[in-house]
């Protein structure tokens, strides 16, 4: 007990809990890398055969993911993870600020009519559903982990994780509209909400609050996972 505030001692999880939580992130990063392997390689090779500028953006945001899950693999590789875990927030930064203004250079260019127009694909449309149903589940699961443990940069990379829902939404959304009504402006348009969403994200990963932004309810001082540099 705190005498001097009269509040309640924080307690965090004990070494045996941590290193199950640790365990569990390791395989959750595990799992993000090899399904956005996959879903990169798809949608890089079926949105150059479709000229979908929206389906190659979505796969060079997988190799991006990639990154952060990299990222935080690393600092969890290491026999002491908090110390990693600043260099593991700014590469996941990175990540969010590249992802914006790609994601941002695309949209304009395809709103400005000089990319090619986009054909349709069954095999596009079959993958934003998919990511769809699995992304949100490995976010959940590595967010609630993360702040257990009370990592800063395992909660950033569930967010990023998190963020690929919201592009396979575009996507998905984008692909089905342009095949019935032939409405090619939709996706580009949503897709800029997308890089404003990145941009906040990015920033708030640099601050290392990330998760006191997007993860809990209330200001900065209520969030177990954050802590002002």
């Amino acid at each position: 007990m705190d005498v001097g505030l009269g509040l309640p001692e924080r307690i965090g999880p004990d070494t045996e809990r941590k290193q199950i939580l640790q365990r569990r992130i390791r395989w959750f990063v595990a799992a993000t890398i090899t399904y956005n392997v996959i879903e990169a390689a798809i949608a890089l090779a079926e949105g150059a055969r479709v000229s979908s500028t929206a389906l190659i953006g979505f796969g060079l945001d997988s190799v991006i993911e990639v990154s952060s899950a990299a990222a935080v693999a690393w600092q969890f590789s290491g026999r002491d993870p908090e110390a990693r875990e600043k260099t593991a927030l700014r590469i996941i930064a990175f990540s969010f600020f590249g992802l914006a203004v790609y994601v941002s250079a695309e949209s304009a260019r395809t709103l400005l009519g000089w990319g090619a127009e986009a054909r349709h694909s069954t095999i596009g449309i079959g993958l934003a559903a998919a990511s769809l149903a699995i992304m949100p589940i490995l976010s959940w699961l590595q967010r609630r982990a993360g702040g257990e443990l009370g990592s800063r940069s395992a909660v950033a990379d569930s967010k990023q994780t998190l963020l690929c829902t919201y592009l396979s939404a575009v996507l998905l959304a984008g692909l089905v509209v342009n095949t019935l009504w032939g409405w090619s402006w939709a996706d580009p348009v949503a897709a800029l909400v997308i890089a404003v969403i990145a941009t906040r994200e990015g920033i708030n990963a640099w601050r290392g609050q990330l998760c006191c932004a997007t993860g809990h309810p209330g200001d900065d001082s209520e969030c177990d996972c954050c802590t002002s540099e």
